[in-house]
């Protein structure tokens, strides 16, 4: 489990209350309802208005996904086709439905099942190149409704800015309580710039790079059991997964001797396609 999105955004809020705080203000003064569902409903539901109730949903299906945010760690993964590799070519290309069964992830389960029914190599690529293409999708789809309520939340607080100065031009016979009206009106363009830049857009760009993370993952799955069909030598196939992956993610120090080598590995790819980083 990466704490990133959790980490940042508690950071930033807590930012925010020692600032309050140094300036003698209160929390309070800033919780007003008024402003708070105009900004939030408002936004939401011009988001809403720009895309499909579709859209929306899976949308935020994914914010839980997003503040988890499970990652991989590739080894681990090249570890096990490699596994799958040395048992596809002791015991044939058939003994892989064996381990489709064993494999939690949709993915592979379906590529080695696939494999085990003798489907064409040129075949197989074009279907799971399509599956990543479609899963990727769902992912973009989400993370631009995220920067779209990022850029519509401070436009929607400046709005009810506008609404709050014009309740207060309506009111200047009451000098004694204009500074308080005033600056309740602020309060609005603040939580509009506030959702925007410590909610929405780190939201979308969290998807954005899970996705891209998800992509990775399952692009060296993809090109690992392909070449698991093809008959390759597991050793080279190793080094070749390796070679996709940067350095870093590897776990390897700079004179480019790996970290914890071996760790993961069990024959016949027993070790899990994703874990939580």
């Amino acid at each position: 489990m990466d704490l990133a999105t959790i980490i940042g955004i508690a950071l930033a809020f807590g930012s925010l209350y020692a600032m309050i705080t140094l300036e003698g203000a209160h929390v309070s003064s800033l919780l007003l309802p008024a402003p708070m569902i105009l900004v939030f409903f408002a936004t939401i539901a011009i988001g809403i208005a720009g895309g499909t109730i579709k859209d929306a949903i899976s949308s935020f299906k994914m914010v839980p996904s997003a503040f988890r945010g499970r990652t991989f760690k590739p080894q681990a993964v090249i570890d096990q086709v490699v596994g799958l590799a040395e048992k596809a070519r002791s015991e044939g290309l058939l003994s892989l439905e064996q381990e489709a069964d064993k494999v939690d992830d949709p993915f592979l389960k379906g590529a080695l099942q696939n494999i085990a029914d003798g489907t064409d190599g040129e075949e197989l690529r074009v279907m799971l190149e399509d599956e990543i293409e479609s899963r990727a999708s769902v992912g973009r789809t989400a993370s631009k409704f995220f920067g779209s309520l990022g850029g519509y939340a401070p436009t929607v607080g400046i709005i009810g800015t506008v609404v709050s100065l014009t309740h207060v031009l309506e009111n200047l016979s009451e000098p004694d309580e204009l500074g308080h009206m005033i600056a309740a009106a602020f309060v609005a363009t603040l939580w509009g710039l506030l959702s925007a830049n410590f909610i929405w857009l780190p939201i979308g760009t969290r998807i954005r790079r899970l996705n891209d993370i998800e992509q990775e993952r399952m692009t060296l799955l993809m090109e690992g059991v392909l070449a698991v069909q093809a008959g390759s030598q597991p050793r080279l196939l190793g080094e070749r997964l390796k070679a996709m992956v940067p350095a870093e993610s590897l776990g390897k120090s700079k004179d480019g001797k790996g970290k914890g080598k071996g760790k993961g590995k069990s024959k016949g790819g027993q070790v899990p396609a994703q874990e939580a980083a």
